[in-house]
């Protein structure tokens, strides 16, 4: 019987693939396709799609987070990529397929299975976009050209994630190009203006104006979705806030069982699943209303019941204005939060609650669980002192600590995304979490790189 990964063999030479390079790149080298990778990006996010006119974008901040752009060629963004990520990662730790990414057959065809997977949901995605009528009206030839560039442009996002985790650059393309969003978002709220209209856009510089103005309450709170300096003071709350979190764990004694006297702590982060429940949740809202939205597109009337049951939509566009899709729809500013306090209620109750469901799900099907992470440290030597070095032993010590922090560490980024939302965060309360996170992860890998750069003898000691 063929297993799953081996169903990818036969299409294994048809799917394009970066090479290994065959030697270590230097680190000026890495830093230039690092750099060509994210003007890669940054332009794809300037370049309109062929014949489509957009207006506001309802989803603006939870775009933000798959790294999209509406009305361009990064329309989709990472959304393909990471949901094909994340299944994958889902059949495998909940064993529904069986992989073993220490063998490099495995590895090669794990990444190759991505990579089809991922191509399937940007076809499904982009057909979904033109049918349910987001780009408007387009006819049969403008239509077929921007479901062609989406689906080029997911194929070039696959490859260039590729091109920096192979080691031709830095970390890996969904994580810069996220980072590159979420900067380029708050860079826009804090320094935009809109030459069509004659208006700062951005907080700072409508700051700035009404000092000259000589009305400085105008620019303090705005009101709508214009950003304002109490968006940029609670951006600044969270970022201290999730730097703060982002910190604190707790900390289990741990010793080497072949190296006498070596001990050390095993930290388990508060937050330990980072915010995978928060984009897990914004993806399930997010797709929810885009089904329900496709569907009331294509089917008529819309006097049925049923209708203010799912969710009703605006008249020529997606924002909700009943049903689930209408509480699924984050407020997104203290304006709105005080009009409609009972949908911010509920918008809030639904996030926590699934982000404390999906924490509570990922510890168990997403390779991290006690049982895992016990297997892990008995392999590598490690114990804890006072227990006998023995997989049950490890992992009910372990038991007593990551489910619970989990559950803790999932409402916690929960509460933070939807007080996010309700301040008008720049770039939201995730996206922000995430680019913590990220610097922190590039601020290693170029200490690392430094150091080898400096000592060639610790790529022996660190690995490649």
């Amino acid at each position: 019987m063929v297993s799953f990964l081996g169903a990818f063999k036969p299409v294994a030479r048809f799917i394009p693939e970066v090479q290994m390079p065959k030697r270590r790149v230097p680190l000026v080298e890495r830093l230039v396709w690092t750099a060509s990778a994210l003007a890669a990006y940054l332009i794809m996010c300037e370049v309109p799609l062929y014949g489509v006119m957009v207006g506001r974008d309802p989803f603006e901040a939870t775009r933000v987070i798959f790294a999209s752009r509406r009305g361009t060629l990064m329309e989709l963004g990472i959304m393909p990529t990471v949901n094909a990520g994340l299944i994958l990662q889902v059949l495998a730790g909940s064993g529904l397929i069986s992989v073993d990414l220490s063998r490099s057959e495995d590895r090669s065809l794990f990444s190759i299975a991505m990579k089809v997977l991922a191509s399937i949901l940007t076809m499904v995605m982009s057909l979904s976009y033109i049918i349910a009528g987001t780009y408007g009206p387009l006819p049969f030839t403008a239509a077929a050209i921007v479901f062609a560039e989406l689906m080029l442009t997911g194929l070039v996002i696959i490859l260039l994630d590729e091109l920096l985790q192979k080691g031709w650059g830095f970390g890996s393309g969904i994580s810069l190009f996220i980072l590159a969003g979420v900067c380029r978002e708050i860079w826009w709220q804090c320094f935009g203006f809109d030459p069509r209209r004659g208006i700062a856009v951005g907080a700072i510089l409508a700051f700035l104006q009404s000092l000259t103005a000589g009305d400085v309450w105008s620019s303090i709170y705005r009101g709508g979705t214009l950003p304002d300096m109490i968006g940029l003071a609670s951006t600044v709350v969270v970022f201290l806030i999730l730097v703060y979190l982002s910190n604190v764990r707790a900390e289990l004694p741990i010793s080497h069982a072949g190296i006498r006297g070596a001990r050390g702590r095993f930290p388990i982060k508060l937050l330990y699943i980072s915010v995978i429940p928060v984009i897990f949740s914004s993806m399930l809202f997010f797709s929810y209303i885009n089904i329900v939205y496709l569907v009331w597109t294509r089917v008529t009337p819309h006097d049925s019941f049923l209708w203010d049951v799912v969710g009703r939509f605006e008249e020529g566009g997606m924002v909700p204005k009943a049903g689930l899709a209408y509480y699924l729809f984050a407020p997104r500013s203290l304006t709105d939060v005080m009009a409609h306090p009972v949908r911010a209620s509920v918008y809030a109750t639904l996030m926590v609650v699934s982000c404390a469901i999906f924490a509570n799900l990922w510890i168990q099907i997403g390779g991290v669980g006690p049982a895992d992470v016990a297997r892990q440290l008995i392999d590598s030597g490690m114990f804890f002192p006072g227990f006998r070095r023995v997989y049950g032993i490890a992992e009910r010590v372990l038991q007593r600590y990551i489910p619970t922090i989990a559950l803790l560490g999932g409402i916690i980024v929960g509460v933070i995304a939807a007080l996010s939302d309700f301040l008008g965060v720049f770039g939201s309360g995730t996206g922000i979490l995430l680019a913590v996170e990220i610097v922190h992860q590039y601020h290693r890998i170029l200490q690392r790189e430094r150091a080898i750069e400096m000592y060639p003898g610790l790529v022996t000691v660190l690995g490649r």
